[in-house]
């Protein structure tokens, strides 16, 4: 393999990952939280019954998840997410005739379990295949589609909610990945390069930078990872901004609507949070291909603390922008952290198995994020109190990551 091709074909795949996790919109909590208050005001449920039912969903679609993590290291990205795209189409259309609570609890189970979970992990374990010396740039454009996905969804909801009701929202969502996403995964989507006869980043076999990545690039094994003291603790670390977040996102339009505020503020505050996490991300995957990853994770958290005061203190508009601003940078270095701490950590030749037990975390810290803020407001009749208890998980966060520098395996 002495000449390679003037453009890569690496970087179609990282458009593709892109879009999956745009099309992972529908099972992602920003896109679920605008159906909330329509289900609640639709059939009369208590909120923290919708809540409960999110939580225990999520928590039962994080607790398989790694079933997906072991079908993409046994029969690759390409067949799992044809599979995935298909079946996250058809939750949608099972979410447009949801009656009753236990029809709510499987529509959840089946859009976080393909959506969030499935449709996330796929290119998170695509890109490393892919790119080693240049993975941070790579999964900064990556991670653009998530953001693009986090500013459409909320609005385009709310519009179609308002205009044609939440079922015919759910048709058009599903009708979408169908449509759109689908057919581009079956003619494109590649499982590694060398499966078309390329290289990771583009190298030519025996040159320099072919030989300083298999020099970065150390595979462990899922049970290599388990041994040691970085696994466990970076699996708390991408669990906590999980819960956070899911938390917040989910009853977002009840927190601003307790501070005088209404939907469409809500919605703008999510958006605002994808829009600045743009620029963010993208600058965040060239400082990461040479600042330690854990250093960055530790200001990732600093910058949830202080988020979490600002919408404590929040009263007005102009303080949920601040929020929002504040919400969005963090968010920008948090998802490129999350994507990238494990392939720089474990290697690429496992990261299916080993990237869905931390995508579970996720999906599980997600699970119980919601459920406390539910509790909360029904029982206090606010969000003040939770807010302050939710004070100390960034600062766990921040030991944690300055305790995991990247582990040294042994020979």
């Amino acid at each position: 393999m002495n000449t390679k091709p003037s453009f890569y074909y690496g970087w179609y795949i990282v458009a593709l990952g892109a879009l999956s996790l745009f099309f992972s919109g529908p099972g992602q909590t920003y896109s679920n939280s605008v159906f909330i208050d329509f289900y609640i005001s639709d059939f009369g449920w208590e909120r923290s019954l919708v809540s409960g039912i999110y939580s225990a969903a999520t928590l039962s679609a994080g607790l398989i998840l790694f079933t997906a993590g072991r079908a993409i290291d046994t029969i690759g990205q390409r067949k799992v997410s044809l599979t995935v795209s298909i079946l996250l189409a058809a939750a949608c259309f099972w979410n447009s005739i949801v009656i009753s609570p236990w029809m709510l609890f499987i529509g959840f189970f089946l859009i976080r379990f393909l959506g969030q979970g499935s449709m996330t992990l796929v290119p998170n374990t695509l890109i490393p295949q892919w790119f080693i010396v240049r993975r941070g740039r790579a999964f900064s454009l990556m991670m653009l589609g998530g953001f693009a996905s986090s500013t459409l969804f909320p609005p385009l909801n709310a519009w179609l909610i308002t205009s044609f009701g939440w079922q015919t929202a759910w048709q058009v969502l599903g009708a979408s990945i169908l449509l759109l996403f689908v057919p581009l995964v079956f003619f494109f989507m590649k499982d590694k390069p060398e499966d078309i006869g390329l290289l990771p980043d583009n190298a030519i076999k025996g040159s320099s930078e072919h030989t300083a990545a298999q020099k970065q690039d150390v595979s462990w094994t899922l049970k290599e990872a388990k041994s040691t003291r970085q696994f466990w603790l970076l699996l708390l670390c991408v669990g906590i901004p999980s819960m956070l977040n899911t938390g917040l996102t989910f009853h977002l339009v009840s927190i601003v609507s307790d501070r005088g505020m209404d939907i469409a503020a809500a919605a703008f505050v999510l958006s605002l949070m994808a829009a600045v996490g743009f620029p963010v991300t993208f600058a965040a995957g060239f400082i990461l291909e040479r600042i330690r990853v854990h250093y960055v994770f530790a200001f990732v958290f600093l910058g949830q603390l202080i988020f979490l005061i600002v919408l404590y203190f929040t009263q007005s508009f102009a303080w949920a922008v601040a929020f929002g601003l504040i919400w969005g940078f963090t968010g920008g270095l948090e998802r490129i952290c999350i994507s990238i701490v494990f392939p720089e950590y474990f290697g690429r030749k496992h990261i299916g198995s080993i990237k869905s037990i931390a995508s579970t975390m996720t999906v599980v810290g997600s699970a119980f994020g919601p459920l406390p803020f539910g509790a909360a407001y029904d029982f206090f009749g606010g969000y003040e109190e939770i807010l302050l208890v939710s004070l100390v998980f960034p600062i766990a966060g921040i030991a944690a990551c300055l305790l995991s520098p990247p582990p040294k395996k042994k020979s």
